[in-house]
């Protein structure tokens, strides 16, 4: 069993820090354990602390007007989940686990505090932010209306198999259960229309789905797929 500390050195924003920054955060950090499915947050809900995933998958969703799910992103281990929530105390998205998982809990007054002392912490914060826009301003450019759907799931199998995947005897495995369900609410799209298109993919001998895995054969083939006009 490892210490606090130890795990604040597997997330992402805490590795090379001050270790006095880190022995502050780890005398009010703690970890909990989720079941798959499991809800860290709600949108609107009023949160007071900061989650890092330190084992497990969770996903980032909005809810529409219909009540449909739109999947934004979907984080792995070493993941800041929610420093969105520097800026106000209610969320403005839902965190779902897709598998049993184990967080990274620090109150927020602790972590804003120890940002107040450490400049290269804000800064690592403020990188992970960055990144999380720069990778919405790609997702709006490759779910626009100008792309067409096939292209669009063939970009997001690629990239889930980049930053979640696993080599199997197939291929590229993305390494959390996926229905085609789930994959629609990935693509903003109908589960029909979605199941279509993933057969396309399969059919050109590009993907492989298993009892919800879906396996890249190879990913170079897929990426040329989506790029190519």
């Amino acid at each position: 069993m490892l210490n606090i500390k130890e795990y604040l050195h597997r997330i992402d924003i805490f590795k090379d820090r001050d270790e006095s920054t880190l022995d502050f955060l780890a005398l009010s950090a703690g970890v909990r354990s989720y079941i798959k499915n499991e809800h860290i947050f709600i949108d609107r809900e009023e949160v007071s602390n900061f989650y890092f995933v330190i084992r497990g998958k969770a996903a980032l969703y909005k809810l529409n007007s219909r009540h449909e799910k739109k999947v934004i992103f979907i984080y792995g281990s070493g993941a800041f989940l929610n420093e969105v929530m520097i800026q106000d105390k209610f969320a403005s998205i839902n965190c779902e686990l897709l598998t049993d998982s184990s967080i990274l809990i620090i109150p927020k007054s602790i972590m804003l505090l120890a940002m107040s002392r450490d400049f290269d912490l804000s800064k690592a914060v403020m990188d992970s932010m960055a990144l999380k826009i720069r990778r919405l301003y790609h997702q709006m450019k490759n779910t626009s209306n100008i792309v067409r759907l096939d292209k669009q799931i063939a970009a997001k199998l690629w990239k889930l198999s980049a930053d979640h995947g696993r080599q199997c005897d197939e291929g590229t495995m993305i390494d959390f259960d996926m229905s085609i369900t789930y994959l629609a609410d990935l693509v903003g799209s109908k589960r029909e229309t979605v199941s279509r298109y993933v057969k396309l993919l399969s059919d050109n001998d590009l993907i492989v789905v298993r009892k919800n895995r879906f396996i890249i054969k190879n990913r170079e083939n897929l990426l040329r797929y989506f790029q190519e006009s």
